[in-house]
C-alpha cells in the first residue's frame, strides 16, 4: 500500500521541496504543514488550499499536472 501522498508525488515529479512551498506561500503556511500533507495525514481545508495556492505560485505557467488543474487537493484520508 502506497503510504505517500499525492502531494509528495507531485512535488517529487516537479522537482520542488517543502521549502520551495513554503518561501512560495504568502500565507501562513509551515514546514510543519507542508509535511504532514506530504506524508498523507489529514489536513483541514485551510490548509489544502495554502498548499495549493503555494504550488501554483511554483509552477510554471502552462504545467498544469491533473492535481494543479482540478482546484482540489488531496485530504489524504
Amino acid at each position: 500500500m502506497d503510504t505517500l501522498g499525492a502531494l509528495d508525488r507531485t512535488l517529487t515529479a516537479l522537482g520542488l521541496t517543502n521549502d520551495d512551498l513554503v518561501r512560495a506561500s504568502r500565507e501562513q503556511l509551515t514546514f510543519k504543514q507542508v509535511q504532514k500533507a506530504r506524508k498523507g495525514k489529514p489536513i483541514t481545508p485551510n490548509i489544502q488550499g495554502k498548499i495549493l495556492r503555494a504550488l501554483k505560485a511554483c509552477v510554471p505557467e502552462g504545467h498544469e499536472g491533473p492535481e494543479l488543474g482540478s482546484g482540489r487537493a488531496e485530504s489524504g484520508a
